[in-house]
């Protein structure tokens, strides 16, 4: 069992940063692989970014590469967002998940056996 727990959302203009922590409790966080999704008002959840085990490698839908970075720490059981030159379109409630998957990258809901409840970010125009 897993439990996630996220932080760091909030309010900033088009063009800013934030940074989305995401602290996990359980076993065995580091075997896990851990992912980023998001949901906006009236449209289904989608994939953000997912990274590795290891921290070692990671994987972005193509609306985040260049802006976005996912690291973890498994020391410190946490996985982050970096999000920079944010715009009004990645509005959205954002979601960390864990997923046992480690032979492709995950990038569907069904892949994912734990989440979190969710961190508002809101960018304004």
């Amino acid at each position: 069992q897993v439990q996630l727990v996220e932080s760091g959302g909030g309010l900033v203009q088009a063009g800013g940063s934030l940074r989305l922590s995401c602290a996990a409790s359980g076993r065995f966080f580091s075997t896990y692989t851990m992912g980023w999704f998001r949901q906006a008002p009236g449209k289904e959840r989608e994939y953000v970014a997912v990274i590795d085990r290891d921290g070692d490698s990671s994987d972005y839908a193509d609306f985040v590469k260049g802006r976005f970075a996912i690291s973890r720490d498994n020391d410190k059981n946490t996985v982050s967002l970096q999000m920079n030159y944010l715009k009004p379109e990645d509005t959205a409630e954002y979601y960390c998940a864990a997923s046992p998957t480690n032979w492709r990258w995950p990038k569907l809901i069904d892949d994912y056996h734990y989440w979190g409840q969710g961190t508002q970010v809101t960018v304004s125009s």
